[in-house]
């Protein structure tokens, strides 16, 4: 398979950064793919799961807040507020921050506050989902 290159950058430290045959992001509409010689573009990021491929075959799985992807001459920068590992998600937190933002919600104060807790929701409801995955994956289901 063809390799690109892809550097995945956080507010605060490099995530990922090398060869990349495969990255799947998560959209406002669904999941978008990209691979090696993909058309320019800029796409928005959505929280949910991301996923990349390496040419060794290695996938790894990250939990992503809102950001944005450009893709220009067989190059993908992916800038995202944060970037989570499965190991690196505590599962407790998240819970606890689902909670809240249901509750902020449900408050429903203002429309920017609305936002707010539907943008702290969906990152909560992605890394529980990253995590789950991993914890099935490695027979630790809970």
């Amino acid at each position: 398979m063809n390799a690109f290159r892809l550097d995945v950058l956080e507010a605060e430290k490099v995530f990922f950064k090398g060869e990349c045959v495969s990255l799947v992001i998560p959209k406002d509409d669904g999941l978008y793919g990209i691979q090696a010689n993909h058309h320019n573009t800029i796409v928005p990021v959505k929280p949910g799961v991301m996923k990349i491929t390496t040419p060794d075959g290695t996938e790894i799985e990250a939990a992503v807040s809102s950001g944005i992807v450009k893709v220009e001459n067989n190059w993908v920068l992916v800038l995202v507020e944060t970037a989570e590992l499965p190991e690196e998600i505590d599962v407790n937190r998240a819970r606890r921050a689902e909670a809240a933002a249901k509750e902020a919600i449900l408050q429903k104060r203002s429309i920017r506050e609305f936002n707010e807790a539907q943008a702290h929701l969906a990152r909560a409801v992605s890394r529980l989902r990253v995590k789950d995955r991993y914890e099935a994956k490695r027979g630790n289901r809970k």
